[in-house]
């Protein structure tokens, strides 16, 4: 066995540990060491945050990503994407493309990352390339119609138009702070000699790229999780499924229903409960039949790789796609560990209280809790409207939307390895900085009513932590 066999094994190894490893949390005796329990049970939380992302997300999403990243790398020819992207290029096609382009990816920043460091690797510039690592997960579809509908219309509007905006600044910013590297990159790239003669079309490549991306979008398709139940006496409402047992549900009510308001959660026996069944909505519609157009754009990408691709071709795709993965998996599947371990282990109460203001601290905490903790797709959405319902303000909301999707500390530790360490700093203290600001101008124009620091501390469990 060679090593990239070793290494393959290793991966696979890791990945069938994570996933079918039985996993409970434990009871610890906190009283008898209070240090150990909390420490132990730190540990099993990063297990089991890992467990859930090799579930949820390394299949359905960042091994398509990581075949995408390396179909770029192999079918995108240097001279393309210097014209359109390089840091000669038109500025306003450049970012333009990059700050929209997150619209047609219903995806988390784990996805983008390989994307990201494709086109970086073939000569993109580092303006271009950042302002698409800031606003591809930010303003999906998803997340757009999700945000506008849960946490408020303004907010939605604010997420969407900040994202694009300061991707764009950001890019701006850390392509003038970098100029010199970048211009050296640029002509260490161009240098380089000229790749064989493309033996395909151009519509072709672009159709494989376009197959690839629909298969990521539809394999990692969000249900937002708003549920239609009706009761046995006829009556019926909608709400959130927030969790099962053998024989009962719990729901967040969307309405006000038997007796509650709006957000309480309520618990019905499942004797009480004739049918429970999904909104019908088009995201729902496109939820249910995912797999399916998944499948048949997966059928589609393997019928043009045949007809299409030679040996060769296959192969240095094949060989591009597995650089990526030495290079990104380790990073993301240790940087889950590390975020579910410090998740556990943080003053959650302590963390909540300081954000239910609109001070500069507060949008400071957001951001920097954002820029840390790993988001999946869509979930911030739910997060934030357990933390606003018990009392974050609307500027911290809006910092952690803008912060949370676009990094965590997987992606910090990925871009790292691709861009360097004074880059990546540049672009973390870009991002917490604009998201705080932004947030403090959101808060100040869209104040929230104050609501005590222990009722805010309430949901921090939840929210931290889900």
């Amino acid at each position: 066995m060679n090593r990239e066999w070793k290494i393959f094994a290793a991966f696979l190894g890791v990945f069938l540990f994570a996933y079918f490893v039985p996993l409970a949390t434990p009871q610890f005796d906190a009283q008898a060491d209070p240090a150990a329990a909390k420490t132990t049970g730190a540990i099993v939380e990063a297990f089991l945050l890992l467990q859930w992302y090799c579930r949820n997300h390394t299949l359905a999403c960042v091994v398509p990503a990581l075949f995408i990243a390396g179909a770029i790398t192999t079918f995108l020819s240097k001279e393309s994407v210097l014209k359109h992207l390089g840091p000669k290029a038109n500025k306003f096609e450049a970012y333009s493309v990059a700050s929209v382009s997150g619209t047609v990816l219903a995806v988390c920043s784990c996805s983008v990352l390989p994307m990201f460091a494709g086109i970086y690797r073939i000569g993109a510039g580092l303006g271009p390339a950042a302002c698409f690592l800031y606003a591809g997960p930010a303003i999906n579809v998803l997340a757009i119609f999700l945000t506008a509908r849960v946490l408020g219309f303004e907010l939605g509007v604010a997420r969407v138009i900040g994202a694009m905006v300061f991707g764009v600044i950001i890019g701006l910013i850390l392509a003038l702070l970098f100029r010199r590297s970048e211009e050296q990159r640029s002509e260490v790239t161009m240098a380089q000699p000229d790749p064989p003669a493309a033996s395909r079309p151009l519509w072709q490549n672009a159709s494989m790229l376009a197959a690839m991306l629909a298969f990521l979008v539809f394999s990692d398709w969000f249900n937002p999780g708003d549920k239609i139940v009706q009761l046995a006496d006829g009556r019926q409402f909608e709400a959130t499924l927030q969790y099962e047992t053998e024989n009962s549900y719990d729901l967040r009510l969307k309405e006000v229903a038997l007796g509650h308001g709006t957000s309480e959660v309520v618990r019905l026996a499942k004797t009480e409960v004739a049918r429970i069944g999904d909104v019908d909505t088009w995201v729902t519609r496109i939820y249910h039949f995912r797999w399916l157009l998944a499948g048949a754009m997966g059928v589609l990408v393997a019928g043009m790789s045949l007809a299409w691709l030679n040996r060769q071709d296959f192969s240095e795709w094949m060989g591009n796609t597995w650089e990526f993965s030495k290079l990104l998996v380790p990073l993301l599947f240790g940087g889950v560990f590390v975020v579910g371990f410090l998740g556990a282990l943080i003053p959650e109460k302590q963390v909540a209280a300081l954000v239910g203001d609109n001070s500069l601290m507060s949008n400071l905490i957001a951001s920097v809790v954002g820029c840390l903790f790993y988001f999946a797709t869509l979930t911030e959405v739910p997060i934030l409207e357990a933390l606003m319902r018990n009392g974050m303000n609307n500027g911290p909301a809006l910092a952690l939307l803008l912060a949370g999707p676009a990094l965590s500390l997987p992606s910090i530790l990925v871009i790292r390895s691709v861009v360097g360490n004074a880059k990546t700093a540049a672009f973390v203290a870009l991002v917490v900085v604009m998201a705080a600001i932004s947030g403090m101008g959101f808060g100040a124009i869209y104040p929230s009513t104050a609501v005590a620091p222990e009722q805010v501390a309430a949901s921090a469990v939840a929210a931290i932590n889900p």
